[in-house]
């Protein structure tokens, strides 16, 4: 599972740093040019995590969040892989 803060309607698309909300837990930052409407931002999110890790669309599930800035993403078959993608999410959390 992956917690993701998303920026809709940026300038540029990038995912990166992290966000702590009041209960203290981590989001991962993401920012994607698609505007909010239709689900457009959503599936853009998708698609920039897919590039960026690498990873099938089609396994990149948005399991709540739909229409809040706060989602939290499934990512199906990640078991395989999950020391990779954890490194990865780790250092885009990490950085400012």
């Amino acid at each position: 599972m992956i917690a993701v803060r998303l920026t809709p309607g940026a300038a540029k698309e990038d995912i990166g740093g992290g966000w702590i909300d009041e209960r203290n837990a981590r989001w991962l930052s993401a920012r994607v040019r698609a505007v909010p409407e239709k689900g457009r931002a959503n599936a853009a999110l998708i698609a920039l995590l897919a590039k960026g890790l690498d990873w099938p669309r089609s396994a990149i599930l948005l399991e709540s969040g739909d229409t809040n800035r706060l989602k939290r993403l499934r990512i199906i078959g990640g078991g395989r892989a999950s020391a990779r993608l954890t490194a990865l999410i780790e250092t885009w959390v990490g950085q400012t």
